[in-house]
């Protein structure tokens, strides 16, 4: 995800299309922003989900997470007057400007959820996702977090390594929480700031949309779905709907051409109203139903666009083939992807309707990260056990064709234009305020940085000091 750029503007009504959501304890319609609601309403709103999640899912210091990270939901030139208040009995945030408040409540494993404006509560059941696997200190790495047995020199530079750590540490503006070094497999560097550990649970933001793909990868190989058939929207199969042509391939590739208005769009302007890109973390909204229901912008496939509505879509895809089945949909994740790497713990956050919000409110270890990373290394297959579809790894990291620049592929950047100090057939998970999970096949290599987001600038600097240093002391893979 990148930077959202937020306007003061009053947000539209837009009518509603019928998706059902599942509902409790009220029942209302699925909507979108009440009439009238304002940016400083929105901004609260977000903003106290994101405190909410620092505190509860991270266990961050309140003042800390406020100073950096949310702030960038509420408008600039307003933030001095906000207040907050955490009352940890009922895991729940507050957060006023003026006559404003706008609350966000902990709902254990489905993390922080911001509450409507008018509606104390939430329209779906949460529910308990346990891990299957046993304690992780039962097992070794990746399956757990023991000591791996096997012990041999992978053959890396450890000397470059811990420079790289020095490196990607050295700025405390940069607000480095956590950096996970593996390579050939085995952590061969790790390193967190004060008061973070490997079992924290850390904001990924769009790191969440590689996720998506994952997830989504399973289904693919199930035969439940192909990227090249036109995405399953009764609506949208209508005849005349231009929508009709959108593949789920253009969807994966960010190039639906859905006018789903961003802040970071070549031709965005104020007048355009309440970004969409934005809306659906700050408007307790059905942020399913808000995407599907997007008119045609562009023609498919021929404007790339990093765009919210695109793998929120191919979330929806994942709902409604993991429902359909019969199959717990709040759960899936864990027992489809999840324990089968490693992973015991991972804080996928839902909408206000129990819609995973997998485009950036995602909370993850950089353990958790370096697995998933390790997964796309090795081309799909843990453990000897092919887990993504053949090809898959080769589509995510091929640059989109309707993108003006290589830098994107199947809800992955890619290095194509190398600004990175990496191959440029690498490519990476990327989330807003410095997330990166950055996959190097031709190395063995996966480097997981993750930080706080008012140092995603500076961070970043620094992430690309660090792999000028480490890349030199990586040796290639045979046959690279």
């Amino acid at each position: 995800m990148r930077k959202f750029t937020l306007v003061v503007v009053v947000v539209a009504v837009v009518a509603l299309s019928s998706v059902e959501a599942q509902q409790t304890p009220a029942r209302r319609p699925a909507a979108f922003a009440p009439e009238g609601i304002t940016p400083i309403s929105l901004g609260l709103a977000g903003y106290a989900k994101v405190l909410c999640s620092a505190v509860f899912v991270s266990e961050r210091d309140p003042a800390e997470a406020f100073k950096d990270s949310g702030y960038f939901l509420f408008p600039d030139e307003h933030r001095k007057d906000v207040t907050y208040a955490v009352d940890r009995a009922q895991k729940l945030v507050r957060m006023t400007h003026g006559s404003i408040t706008r609350t966000a409540k902990f709902y254990g494993d489905q993390g922080c959820i911001i509450h409507p404006e008018d509606h104390d509560g939430i329209y779906f059941t949460p529910v308990p996702v346990k891990t299957r696997l046993p304690d992780a200190v039962s097992q070794p790495w990746p399956m757990g977090d023991a000591a791996s047995k096997d012990e041999a020199d992978t053959g890396i530079d450890r000397a470059r390594v811990e420079k790289a750590l020095d490196l990607a540490f050295a700025d405390p503006a940069a607000l480095t929480a956590a950096v996970v070094i593996v390579h050939k497999g085995r952590i061969v560097g790790e390193r967190y700031m004060p008061g973070i550990t490997k079992d924290t649970q850390l904001e990924s933001w769009s790191m969440g949309k590689s996720l998506t793909a994952t997830l989504f990868a399973l289904l693919v190989k199930d035969g439940v779905y192909k990227i090249d058939q036109p995405v399953p929207v009764p609506e949208w199969r209508k005849p005349g709907d231009p929508r009709g042509a959108i593949t789920i391939a253009d969807l994966l590739h960010m190039s639906s051409g859905l006018r789903f208005i961003a802040g970071q769009d070549p031709d965005y302007s104020v007048d355009k109203g309440y970004p969409d890109h934005t809306l659906i973390y700050t408007g307790a909204i059905d942020a399913f139903t808000h995407s599907l229901t997007r008119p045609q912008q562009f023609p498919p496939n021929t404007e790339g666009r990093y765009r919210n509505s695109d793998p929120l879509i191919v979330g929806w895809l994942v709902k409604q083939a993991v429902t359909k089945r019969g199959e717990q949909y709040l759960t899936w994740p864990q027992r489809a992807l999840f324990d089968r790497i490693g992973i015991r713990r991972q804080v996928l956050e839902t909408d206000p309707y129990g819609n995973f919000l997998l485009t950036g409110y995602d909370y993850g270890t950089a353990r958790n990260w370096a697995r998933i990373g390790q997964l796309y290394v090795q081309d799909g297959v843990w453990q000897g056990q092919r887990l993504l579809p053949e090809g898959w790894t080769t589509f995510v990291s091929t640059p989109a064709t309707a993108w003006k620049q290589p830098v994107y592929g199947g809800l992955f950047w890619v290095n194509g234009d190398g600004a990175w100090p990496i191959p440029k057939s690498a490519y990476f998970a990327n989330g807003a305020g410095g997330q990166r999970t950055i996959i190097i096949p031709s190395h063995d290599l996966v480097v997981v940085r993750m930080g706080h987001y008012r140092g995603d600038r500076v961070g970043m600097d620094a992430l690309k000091r660090a792999l000028a240093e480490l890349m030199p002391g990586v040796p290639p893979r045979q046959g690279s």
